[in-house]
C-alpha cells in the first residue's frame, strides 16, 4: 500500500503522465530554450567598456627581408584595420620589425591579442587579405613549427611536400574540410580558422611528420562529416564506422654495425703527411728536375706493367684448348697401329657403289617415260597399237620423241 501511495504521489492528475522526483518542482524558463546558442560569443562593443585601459600593452615581431616589399604596400590597410578597435601599429624597415600597441581609445582589452597575431602571420607570407580575418569574434590563428619534428632534412621535405600534395591538392582537401586557411611556408605552418578546424588541423600536421600520410586522417574526417548529418547517431559511437588502419613493417636496410674497439685513452697516432713521407724517403732532399724524372720513369714503368698485362690476356685467345683424352680413343696393345688397308673389303665397296649408280640411273629413265606418256594423253593424243605388240626401248623410244616434238617443236627447227 505505501509503494502505491509513493507511486500515485508522483503522477501528475492533470495529464496523467509519470514525473521524476528531480523533476517535480521544476518550473518552465522561458529564456532558456533549444533555439538559444549557449557557445555565440556576442561581439564586444565601446558601450561594454567606457573606461579606457590604464596601462599600454605592446607586441613586436621580425619579419625577412623578402617581405619588406609587400609590407610596405599593404601597411595602410593594416593601420585602418586596427584603428577601428583602437589599435596603434608601426613598422621599422631599418629594424625589420613590426609592432603592435594599445591606445586611449582601445576599448576591448583582448583585441591586442588579435592584433599581435595579424603580424605574426604577416611576417609568415600569409596576405593581408586571409591575415585580417583574425579580428573577426570565432576565428583564431596557429603557427605550427614542423621543422623540430623531423631531424633529417631530406625527409622533413619529403613529408612537407606531402602534406601539400599533388598540386596542392591534399591542402585543399584540408581547408575544405577544416575550414581553415593554411599557409605551408619554410619550416613552419600558418593556420586560420575556427578553434575546432585548428584542433583537428594540428593533430593532422602532426600525424604526417610522424609519417602517418594524411589521406588516412582526411578520410575519417570525410565519415565524421557524414555522420554528423544524421541526428539519430548522435547519442552513439562511431568507432564502428570509422576506418581502421593497421601499421604495417616496411623492411629496412640492416646497418652493420662495426666491432667494438677496445677503449684507450691515448688518441690514435697522426698520419704522416707528404712532406714527412718524402723526409723518409729521401726525396725531399733531392733536386726538382731529379724528382720530376723518377715520377716520369716511376709512371713509365705502371705503364710498362698495363699494357703487358693487357698483352697476355690477349694471347689467351689464341691459345688452343685442352683435349679431353677419354677412353675411347685410348689405343690399346691389341688394337693395330698400322696403315694396311683391306684389298677385299674394298673392292666389295666399289662394286656396291656402282650397282647402286646403274639403278639410279634406270630408274630415271622410266620416270621420264611415264611423264612424257601422260603429257601426249593430256594433249589429245594416243598411241594405238595392236595388241601384243611390245615396244623394245630404242622403239619405244623414237615414237615418244614423235609424238613430243609434234605438240611441243624446238625452237630453230622446221617441222
Amino acid at each position: 500500500m505505501e509503494a502505491e501511495s509513493a507511486s500515485s504521489s508522483h503522477e501528475d492528475p492533470s495529464a496523467g503522465a509519470v514525473v521524476s522526483k528531480k523533476m517535480k518542482y521544476r518550473k518552465d524558463k522561458p529564456w532558456d530554450n533549444d533555439t538559444i546558442d549557449h557557445w555565440k560569443i556576442d561581439q564586444f562593443k565601446p558601450e561594454d567598456n567606457p573606461h579606457p585601459l590604464t596601462e599600454e600593452s605592446s607586441f613586436a615581431t621580425l619579419f625577412p627581408k623578402y617581405r619588406e616589399k609587400y609590407l610596405q604596400q599593404v601597411w595602410p590597410h593594416v593601420e585602418r584595420s586596427l584603428k577601428e578597435h583602437g589599435i596603434g601599429c608601426r613598422l621599422d624597415l631599418i629594424e625589420g620589425s613590426m609592432t603592435v600597441f594599445t591606445t586611449r581609445k582601445t576599448f576591448d582589452p583582448y583585441i591586442i591579442i588579435k592584433s599581435r597575431d595579424i603580424i605574426k602571420l604577416l611576417a609568415r607570407s600569409v596576405p593581408y587579405e586571409q591575415a585580417v580575418r583574425v579580428l573577426e569574434d570565432g576565428m583564431a590563428c596557429d603557427i605550427i613549427k614542423i621543422r623540430s619534428l623531423v631531424r633529417n632534412k631530406e625527409r622533413f621535405v619529403r613529408r612537407r611536400q606531402r602534406l601539400v600534395g599533388p598540386n596542392g591538392a591534399t591542402l585543399k582537401a584540408l581547408e575544405l574540410l577544416t575550414q581553415c586557411y593554411i599557409m605551408v611556408q619554410g619550416g613552419t605552418v600558418s593556420a586560420l580558422g575556427p578553434y575546432t578546424g585548428l584542433k583537428q588541423l594540428r593533430r593532422v600536421i602532426e600525424d604526417t611528420m610522424k609519417n602517418i600520410h594524411p589521406i588516412y586522417n582526411i578520410k575519417t574526417m570525410m565519415i565524421k562529416r557524414e555522420l554528423m548529418k544524421d541526428p539519430t547517431l548522435k547519442h552513439e559511437s562511431w568507432d564502428r564506422f570509422l576506418p581502421k588502419f593497421k601499421k604495417t613493417n616496411v623492411q629496412r636496410k640492416k646497418v652493420v654495425s662495426k666491432p667494438k674497439t677496445p677503449y684507450t685513452p691515448f688518441p690514435p697516432p697522426q698520419p704522416e703527411s707528404k712532406v714527412d713521407k718524402e723526409l723518409a724517403s729521401g726525396e725531399y732532399f733531392i733536386k726538382e728536375r731529379e724528382r720530376q724524372a723518377r715520377k716520369k720513369e716511376l709512371k713509365r714503368a705502371q705503364q710498362e706493367e698495363v699494357s703487358e698485362q693487357r698483352r697476355r690476356e690477349r694471347a689467351k685467345e689464341f691459345e688452343p684448348p685442352v683435349e679431353v683424352v677419354t677412353a675411347a680413343s685410348e689405343v690399346g696393345p691389341s688394337k693395330k697401329t698400322d696403315n694396311s688397308v683391306d684389298i677385299d673389303e674394298l673392292k666389295k665397296k666399289v662394286a656396291k657403289a656402282t650397282k647402286l649408280k646403274s639403278k639410279k640411273k634406270t630408274i630415271g629413265h622410266k620416270a621420264w617415260q611415264q611423264s612424257v606418256y601422260s603429257r601426249g594423253h593430256k594433249a589429245g593424243h594416243s598411241l594405238s597399237l595392236p595388241e601384243g605388240t611390245k615396244l623394245d626401248n630404242s622403239l619405244s623410244l623414237k615414237v615418244i620423241l614423235v609424238l613430243h616434238l609434234e605438240h611441243e617443236p624446238v625452237r630453230g627447227l622446221r617441222r
